[in-house]
């Protein structure tokens, strides 16, 4: 199971409709069930895809890219919108989860992880013997 928390993205939200901050947001992401799977899309528009780091430590996902802005040094900047600087964000995932076969690719700006379900967590068919009818198979 993907578990999500973030204590603190509320709070980066408001303080930036209170104080119309250009402080950079998080990584955007969708998170989805498909079969045997989870689906996670991380937004990364214009992130080199060499600055991306992945790593798993105890079932906590910890997921870095940076962007660096395209200007070059010693220009005058007239705008500067686009957020620049490292972004990180962490995933929570279940003890139900394969932590060893996790697919990564980056395509389109968007990073995209699916994460199997564990062969243990899946439902397995149980043998029963004993009793005059001999063996039988319950779901579980």
């Amino acid at each position: 199971m993907l578990m999500r928390t973030d204590p603190f993205r509320e709070v980066d939200r408001l303080a930036q409709q209170v104080f119309n901050s250009a402080r950079p947001a998080g990584m955007q992401m969708d998170a989805y069930r498909q079969g045997d799977e989870f689906v996670v899309h991380f937004d990364l528009p214009g992130v080199d895809p060499e600055s991306i780091d992945l790593d798993v430590e105890r079932h906590v996902l910890n997921v870095r890219a940076e962007r660096r802005s395209p200007a070059p040094e010693g220009v005058e900047l007239i705008a500067g919108e686009r957020p620049t600087g490292t972004f990180s964000r962490q995933l929570f995932l279940g003890d139900t989860l394969d932590t060893e076969r996790i697919d990564a690719s980056y395509e389109a700006g968007v990073l995209t992880l699916r994460i199997p379900v564990a062969e243990q967590a899946k439902p397995r068919k149980i043998q029963i013997s004993g009793g005059d009818s001999g063996r039988r198979q319950i779901s579980g």
